[in-house]
């Protein structure tokens, strides 16, 4: 928004009257540059008048600050209107209120501008400028807190959101580690019960192998002649025993062979079983 100015037409109470036309021409001077746009030639004449002149007018030193501004030297400006918010003229103190809530609005400190609006229309309630400003700049900011507090909201359900699924994960791994450890102990079992039974088959074959290397130790000493010692102490010659022994099998030969006759004849269907 651009400022107004304010121009001051009425002679000051000076004596010198060469004085007073001359305050009066550079007061022409820089409204025509500061309606032109030519805000530097505008301040220039204003500073001239304040300082060279000593012009310490309020509305001159309005129109400065407002020159500032419009050169973006918000710094100056800031700093001009600073000095008239405690001004008696109600106007002046509004008008220097309403600039630097818009200087402070530029600068994003929304809260400082906020407050600078309320302040000019404090002092003057009639000024439309600062209280459209002040609900403007009101609205924004309630506005942006609302949005703030539903990012905020949706942040802690996204939070909530992510530590639910975390947990559900956390159920689900623990859930198949325990499943794992279940199965390979199962799987354990199973290995160990199909060991069993060959371990019992490899006991049975030992056992089964020991009997038979004890009957053929039996049958080794049995079939082994009767030592010297043994024969002396029986008092029988090695010849005679010699004899016994072969007759002994010959026997044994005799007995297989009329076994394995008797199993080969077909039973005769005419005699009963007994």
């Amino acid at each position: 928004m651009k400022t107004s100015i304010l121009f001051i037409t009425l002679a000051l109470l000076v004596t010198d009257p060469a004085k007073i036309g001359k305050i009066n021409r550079v007061k022409e001077e820089a409204k025509k540059a500061y309606l032109a746009g030519d805000y530097e030639t505008a301040v220039a004449k204003y500073k001239y008048l304040t300082d060279s002149l000593a012009v310490n007018e309020e509305e001159v030193l309005l129109n400065l600050a407002n020159a500032y501004f419009e050169l973006n030297d918000t710094t100056s400006a800031i700093s001009q209107y600073q000095s008239l918010t405690a001004s008696s003229n109600k106007k002046i103190r509004s008008l220097a209120q309403q600039q630097l809530g818009v200087a402070r609005n530029k600068q994003a400190k929304f809260e400082e501008a906020l407050n600078h609006f309320k302040e000019a229309i404090k002092a003057d309630p009639a000024n439309n400028d600062a209280r459209y400003n002040y609900e403007l700049l009101k609205r924004k900011l309630d506005e942006q807190k609302k949005q703030e507090q539903q990012q905020k909201d949706q942040n802690k359900d996204q939070q909530q959101n992510d530590k639910q699924k975390q947990d559900q994960q956390k159920k689900e791994d623990q859930k198949k580690e325990q499943e794992k450890k279940e199965q390979d102990k199962k799987d354990e079992q199973k290995k160990d019960e199909s060991g069993k039974p060959d371990q019992q088959k490899d006991e049975q074959k030992e056992q089964q192998q020991n009997q038979e290397q004890k009957s053929d130790k039996d049958q080794e000493k049995k079939d082994t002649p009767p030592s010297s010692e043994k024969l002396q102490q029986m008092k029988i010659s090695q010849e005679a025993a010699n004899k016994i022994l072969e007759a002994m099998r010959n026997q044994e030969v005799q007995y297989l062979q009329q076994n394995k006759r008797k199993a080969t004849q077909p039973k005769d269907k005419n005699k009963p079983d007994w």
